[in-house]
């Protein structure tokens, strides 16, 4: 009698034994499939700390050359602050009369005829057509000599917004003697001035090494719109990278 309880006792018991083996496969299985969810959010953490390092150091770059090009606006600000105020010194000295006032007004007219033509093209018409307004208005009988003075150095003041402001406008550029082109001008103070065919299809850099435009390949596109899209208010704030309209001189 005893085998044949110790069989049936077996057979009762395969079941359980059964339904534990099937348990422990599921527990297995599961903890298979867990662990390769585990791995590949592992690998996902991994892959994208790497990109924001490598976007880390990018942003560092820019943030280096952006300070690269405030230090220099800050000194080009500075020089005109001195300049003006050496005008305004100058202006509080000499005597209210007509024999000293209009001498220097005709050296100031001088002074911004030169730095016109030894200037960056920004705004070159406009700049031109005010310059020759103010001439012709020194002959004039019927306008002071203080209406005189006083629009001279807005001119002046206005030299020197170019020298600090991000702006555009649209006008005609000289890419040779024989050839002009309607483009959309953006500068940037004076450290970087570029411009685009109406059609967005060719971008030029003005190189101040040269004194000429340079055609700029289609890699710098993608920049020079965001630029026009950040002057033109229609983005928010951010990092520009644009090609640097300097000579040695005004690098330094």
């Amino acid at each position: 009698m005893k085998p044949s309880l110790v069989l049936i006792s077996l057979a009762a018991a395969m079941p359980v034994f059964a339904n534990s083996l099937e348990d422990a496969k599921s527990i297995e299985h599961n903890t298979n499939v867990s662990s390769a969810v585990s791995q590949k959010k592992v690998d996902k953490s991994a892959q994208a700390s790497i990109e924001l390092r490598a976007e880390v150091e990018h942003l560092k770059e820019e943030t280096k050359n952006l300070e690269v090009y405030r230090d220099h606006l800050k000194g080009l600000v500075s020089s005109q602050h001195d300049e003006m105020n050496s005008l305004n010194d100058q202006i509080a000295e000499i005597k209210t009369t007509r024999q000293g006032i209009v001498p220097l007004m005709y050296d100031m007219l001088d002074g911004l005829d030169a730095l016109i033509k030894q200037d960056k093209p920004v705004r070159l018409e406009t700049r031109q057509q005010r310059l020759a307004k103010l001439k012709a208005l020194m002959p004039r009988a019927d306008v002071s000599d203080a209406e005189k003075f006083r629009r001279i150095l807005e001119a002046y003041q206005i030299e020197m917004d170019y020298g600090t402001k991000l702006g555009t406008y649209q006008g005609r550029i000289a890419l040779s003697q024989d050839q002009q082109v309607e483009a959309d001008v953006l500068y940037l103070g004076l450290v970087s001035l570029v411009a685009r065919n109406l059609s967005q299809t060719r971008y030029w850099s003005w190189n101040a090494k040269q004194n000429q435009w340079q055609e700029l390949d289609s890699g710098e596109k993608e920049s020079i719109d965001r630029a026009f899209k950040l002057a033109n208010q229609e983005i928010a704030p951010s990092f520009l990278t644009l090609p640097v309209s300097l000579t040695k001189a005004e690098a330094k």
